[in-house]
């Protein structure tokens, strides 16, 4: 099984049928698709400039489109080794436990089904653009120092955090439904307008 790597460089090959090209494209989609395959796949023709059902497009348009992939993977790849470097941190000062904002990561690691969209409707902002917003966001989420040290305990819709060794319980919404608000977008993505 190849890599996101290895399948890029088929993209990029000459000596390859642009229509393997273009499956090499969306095997890149299962390495890395921030709205998910489909949607994700969408983004990418639209902003490139040729239809996802046209099985040997120019081969300059799936170049096109990869480096917005790859400009996105970079994004979200740099993110994810800060938390990396965080959480090892946090571990070595004695935080052990994880904040709420950690599960949402723990879901997300590898960058796949980051914002969830329809895909017929894919959003129009390059990816890089909108993954740096999505960032920007979840920093701005992240739990205070002084509240560290909560559990978390799944409650349907709602998530309760239980204060360790208080018994006290402190309603609170999930952070994941309001992440679209805080990035600006009125519905969960962009509008394509």
């Amino acid at each position: 099984m190849a890599g996101f790597r290895a399948l890029a460089r088929q993209v990029r090959d000459p000596d390859r049928d642009p229509s393997q090209r273009r499956q090499a494209l969306r095997k890149c989609l299962e390495r890395f698709a921030p709205y998910g395959h489909r949607a994700t796949w969408q983004h990418l023709c639209a902003n490139a400039g040729f239809h996802p059902d046209d099985r040997e497009p120019d081969p300059a348009l799936l170049v096109a489109a990869l480096e917005e992939l790859e400009e996105a993977r970079a994004v979200w790849l740099g993110y994810e080794s800060e938390v990396a470097a965080r959480r090892k941190r946090e571990k070595r000062d004695g935080i052990r436990q994880p904040t709420a904002l950690d599960e949402w990561h723990r879901l997300t690691w590898g960058g796949r089904s980051l914002l969830r969209c329809d895909p017929s409707q894919p959003p129009t902002p390059r990816l890089a653009d909108v993954l740096r917003r999505l960032i920007s966001v979840m920093d701005v989420c992240e739990i205070p120092p002084q509240r560290r040290g909560l559990r978390l305990d799944p409650g349907g819709a709602r998530t309760e955090i239980r204060t360790e060794g208080t018994g006290r319980r402190e309603p609170r919404r999930a952070h994941r439904p309001s992440a679209a608000a805080r990035l600006g977008f009125s519905s969960p993505l962009p509008s394509q307008g």
